[in-house]
């Protein structure tokens, strides 16, 4: 069985939206919007966003980024948090860990039960992966603008 993504979203700091990684135009690409492109090439189309925004740290990416995220439903989403919170002074390792967990959770389900998941040094299938929403998490920002405002899928008229 091939698998094809319908929807990507990104979310994330500075690596997800590109920055130093300069599209030729005087613009950013980045890893993300390589990959999007890739997958469009590969499947015959792709809608994408990328909601990175520098300087984010992991808490301001599930606050800010998280709720956008989840309302475009995608099928394929990549989650890039942790560089700046490695940065400040009196980094905590397992406060990272449990931001990340709090975005990937809620996104996990969003795809097909066929599709696999999280990588942390590998891939794993889905139904390893499925876990409740942790307790602490709080939920994601709702997009506050109404309808038709904030983030929309690139492709998506």
């Amino acid at each position: 069985m091939t698998l094809r993504f319908e929807r990507y979203v990104a979310i994330g700091d500075s690596s997800t939206e590109g920055l130093e990684d300069p599209d030729g135009a005087g613009g950013y690409r980045g890893w993300a919007k390589r990959l999007a492109k890739r997958l469009a090439q590969a499947q015959g189309g792709l809608l994408e966003a990328n909601l990175g925004v520098r300087g984010k740290r992991s808490w301001e990416i599930r606050e800010e980024q998280l709720g956008p995220a989840l309302a475009m439903r995608p099928d394929l989403a990549t989650v890039f948090a942790g560089s700046n919170d490695i940065l400040e002074r009196g980094f905590d390792a397992g406060k990272l860990r449990a931001e990340l967990e709090c975005m990937m959770g809620p996104l996990v389900p969003l795809s097909p039960p066929h599709r696999f998941r999280r990588i942390s040094g590998r891939l794993r299938p889905a139904i390893l992966e499925r876990r409740p929403f942790p307790r602490e998490c709080g939920r994601p920002r709702p997009n506050r603008g109404g309808a038709g405002s904030g983030p929309r899928l690139a492709g998506d008229g």
